[in-house]
């Protein structure tokens, strides 16, 4: 029999406890061992719960001798400080996206890593997802060189926790960019391989932040989440080039005007388009679910794959962790794609900030 990974679980915000905890109690792969937060209420909360797992008030007790692996889920102005402690003792980490919130910090997290040896794992998981793969099978087999790519995720109400640390720039690095952002660009890793972008355009807008209507519902349980502001994006565009002219458009929105909440993933090639129309994440307000279409000569044909429940790539990720913890090539891999990843997130910050010349005024007649 197989023995099982031992588990630490670090920050029991909704994150750690209702996608990784819940996920990795029900696998036959892993034994939660462990719980970390330094709230108290967070841990009393979870000794209640769950009377067999240590609670820790400080990560710094999740050892070797503890711990195969740490889950770590905690705000994300935390996540390097906590994922490089964990490293420099040996522990493999498996970090929530985003994996880093600057270029700086993907550098101390692969020094970190090549301290002790241990092994960094990265949440990535709209890859897992049935239909992303099936079109990035359908890609490979149908669109012939890829010129281009549209992805987007819009939802339509959805800031998270309005007026707490999703929406201090300070905290969380950034707004829809870094959050939902971070999914999109994920996917397009994949398909284009280790790219340049020789040119990289950003624009922002936070016109709904400060509503009530636009929070999210379904990360606090009933109603609408508290109106807040905050000093960060709920919406960024983009547009990247590649050093080989392929061009990437991007979107990404906490909050619309629209009525449903979607992702699209479009790849238009020489040969052929493939188009993906589903929803990522958890919102309850979804488009339904996903359609997969191959585009040719003016012919859409639908591309067959595998219906899932939502939330069913989480589970195929960790199904895959055992299999990358155990390969002596992986380390050094998650920290180089997020430093790709990050680099371009900054550089589509910088495009937003950069101060635009005032309208020429009209030369007097």
């Amino acid at each position: 029999m197989t023995t099982r990974l031992r588990v630490a679980v670090v920050g029991l915000g909704w994150a750690g406890r209702e996608i990784w905890l819940s996920r990795l109690l029900a696998h036959p792969a892993y034994e939660v061992v462990a719980v970390a937060d330094p709230s108290p209420a967070a841990r009393q909360a979870a000794a209640a719960a769950w009377p067999g797992i240590r609670v820790l008030a400080d990560v710094a007790e999740v050892t070797t001798d503890l711990a195969d692996l740490a889950v770590v889920a905690v705000p994300n102005h935390l996540h390097t400080p906590v994922a490089t402690g964990l490293l420099r003792r040996g522990v493999p980490v498996f970090l929530e996206k985003p994996v880093c919130l600057s270029s700086a910090e993907a550098v101390r997290l692969a020094a970190a890593e090549r301290e002790a040896g241990a092994v960094l794992l990265a949440g990535s998981a709209a890859r897992y997802r049935a239909d992303v793969a099936a079109l990035g099978a359908a890609v490979a087999c149908k669109a012939g060189e890829i010129r281009h790519i549209d992805v987007s995720w819009v939802r339509a109400k959805g800031v998270p926790d309005a007026g707490g640390w999703f929406t201090r720039g300070d905290l969380s690095g950034g707004g829809a960019l870094v959050d939902l952002g971070w999914h999109l660009l994920d996917t397009v890793a994949p398909l284009l391989g280790a790219v340049d972008y020789d040119q990289v355009l950003g624009s922002v807008s936070g016109d709904f932040l400060g509503a009530a209507a636009h929070g999210t519902s379904w990360r606090h349980g009933e109603g609408q989440a508290p109106a807040g502001g905050g000093d960060v994006e709920d919406t960024a565009r983009g547009f990247l080039l590649t050093s080989t002219g392929v061009s990437v458009s991007l979107r990404a929105s906490w909050a619309s005007h629209e009525a449903l909440d979607t992702t699209v993933i479009r790849v238009e090639g020489s040969a052929a388009a493939v188009s993906l129309r589903c929803t990522f994440g958890f919102s309850p307000n979804r488009a339904g679910g996903s359609e997969l279409l191959l585009v040719s000569n003016g012919e859409s044909v639908p591309v067959p794959f595998e219906e899932e429940p939502v939330g069913a790539e989480y589970d195929r990720q960790l199904g895959a962790l055992p299999r990358l913890l155990a390969d002596p090539g992986y380390q050094g891999r998650a920290v180089a794609e997020a430093r790709r990843t990050i680099g371009v997130i900054e550089r589509l910050y910088a495009s937003a900030r950069r101060e635009r010349p005032a309208p020429a005024v009209p030369a007097a007649v």
